[in-house]
């Protein structure tokens, strides 16, 4: 009988680790995160893109983070910052269209320099930073 009971023990110890197991398993292979369009009950909870980083991030940290890769290097025609010879003809055109160009994108240059978490008011300053840095 003692050994039936030890048996019993034991079956029930190994059920145990066994659902261990499954729920590790479970919680390594869990989704990340989940998708949340706006009008879910959770969108409405969703943060905003700078407040999410503690406030609007300068004209330098956005150049250096998303518009340096093209910017510091010409890339896809792009106006290298420090060139006021390529700079000065987008000037003459005024502010607000390089905002606009920024903002929507404008020939090879995607919209806000593909750095979607940007606000237009980041972006904007991001450009006031390669003006400045290119007269």
């Amino acid at each position: 009988m003692n050994f039936v009971a030890a048996l019993a023990v034991a079956a029930g110890a190994a059920m145990a680790v066994a659902q261990s197991v499954d729920e590790e398993i479970a919680e390594r292979i869990a989704p990340a995160g989940k998708v949340c369009m706006k009008g879910d009950a959770c969108a409405a909870a969703a943060p905003a893109a700078s407040a999410s980083s503690g406030g609007a991030r300068s004209g330098s940290d956005v150049y250096s983070a998303h518009c340096a890769a093209c910017h510091a290097t010409g890339a896809a025609g792009a106006p290298k910052m420090g060139d006021a010879g390529a700079w000065s003809p987008r000037v003459a055109k005024g502010m607000e269209t390089l905002y606009t160009h920024a903002i929507n994108g404008f020939n090879a240059m995607p919209a806000k320099g593909l750095c979607m978490t940007c606000s237009d008011d980041e972006v904007k300053a991001a450009v006031d930073h390669m003006v400045e840095g290119s007269k």
